[in-house]
């Protein structure tokens, strides 16, 4: 495989020297064909000078400078070229303060060689830390950090969201719109991963022992803390339109359902018996719309068959609690029109439809884990 480390900096002429130096070392022992790309966003204090030194005695060093624009732009510009120029098999994230040890590498390389797409090395599965020496303040933020990542941009089954030192494979990279992005500071992290895990993108987390810097300057700031809530809301928003459709869908299929049972009933049928045939129609139309507009955009796991097989399954559980609550209600309420019966037994049922359907029939391809 061909490797490529992206390093962004900015005012790290303190550790970059040292880093592609400890890199270098750890190359030799690898059997992959590996490459460093800084991308150097004009820094003042000379960072650049040291890369370039690097670059004379190796050829595995590349630089790419730009204005600075915050990390997301930087590893944006960083992959793209990582892709288009170099031929990149798969791509690196890594801060240039020696927070990630470069000792760590081969194990990231090692779980991609092992079938992993996307590898976190994590502060938060078992094995892995953050520093000791880390005040309160900073524990909290971390952690609230990652949680707002987690939750609010629905990627839940990953521990570390915000991690900084990841591998991935140029395929899945390549399947993101990154200039779609709607951000250019540390949000880029939460962004990348949640397209990556959307496009059924294999996670693996690997323990890591996060470790403070020691030279130069930490670059986080406000704007950046700002920007990451934001995308994170924006990322839930652009998800919710998954339910949206699905309540549109239901909505279609309430109508239906209704539409189906006062048809039957101005036929003379027994409305304990136009009340399931009602409900089965409703659920062929909502499958058929869930199937081919609301996850449409998923990695659907399975042919349509496999889903269909299990939406029908779905489906008689679905119409055993709608029809058990119509008969319930039927018998409690009896002077109540049979129509306000039916349409109360759809809520339950609707709910239960959703929850299996969106996570077991329609559920994306992307798998998580940890090590």
């Amino acid at each position: 495989m061909r490797i490529v480390l992206i390093i962004p900096t900015y005012n790290e002429r303190g550790n970059i020297g040292r880093l592609i130096g400890e890199l270098q070392s750890i190359f030799r022992s690898l059997a992959d064909e590996m490459h460093i790309l800084v991308v150097d966003d004009n820094s003042p204090d000379g960072t650049i000078d040291i890369v370039r030194e690097c670059q004379r005695r190796s050829r595995n060093v590349h630089v790419l400078q730009g204005q600075k624009q915050g990390l997301g732009a930087a590893y944006i510009r960083g992959m793209r070229y990582a892709l288009e120029t170099l031929r990149a098999d798969a791509v690196f994230e890594m801060d240039a303060d020696f927070s990630h040890k470069p000792a760590d590498v081969p194990r990231l390389i090692a779980a991609l060689e092992q079938g992993a797409d996307f590898v976190i090395g994590s502060r938060y599965v078992p094995g892995g830390s953050i520093p000791r020496e880390w005040g309160l303040h900073r524990r909290l933020n971390s952690r609230f950090g990652n949680i707002v990542a987690r939750y609010l941009a629905g990627i839940y089954r990953i521990h570390d969201c915000t991690a900084g030192f990841r591998a991935i494979r140029s395929d899945v990279v390549r399947r993101i719109d990154l200039q779609g992005f709607r951000v250019q500071g540390y949000a880029f992290q939460i962004a990348l991963l949640h397209a990556a895990v959307m496009g059924g993108a294999r996670v693996v987390e690997l323990p890591v022992q996060f470790v403070d810097r020691t030279v130069g300057e930490s670059k986080l700031g406000t704007k950046d803390i700002i920007e990451f809530f934001r995308s994170a809301a924006w990322i839930r928003f652009q998800s919710s339109k998954v339910f949206i459709k699905f309540c549109i869908t239901g909505a279609s299929g309430v109508l239906i359902n209704l539409g189906v049972f006062s048809a039957l009933l101005s036929l003379g049928l027994n409305k304990f018996v136009a009340s399931p045939i009602a409900i089965q129609c409703s659920i062929i139309t909502n499958f058929v719309g869930n199937n081919y507009w609301t996850f449409r955009r998923r990695n659907l796991v399975g042919p349509v068959h496999a889903r269909g097989l299990r939406f029908n399954v779905v489906s008689i559980l679905s119409l055993a609690i709608s029809y058990l609550t119509f008969v319930l209600l039927s018998h409690v309420f009896p002077g109540v029109a049979p129509q306000v019966n039916q349409f109360v037994g759809i809520v339950p049922a609707t709910l239960v439809n959703y929850f299996l359907n969106s996570y077991w029939t329609f559920r994306n391809e992307s798998r998580a884990t940890g090590r």
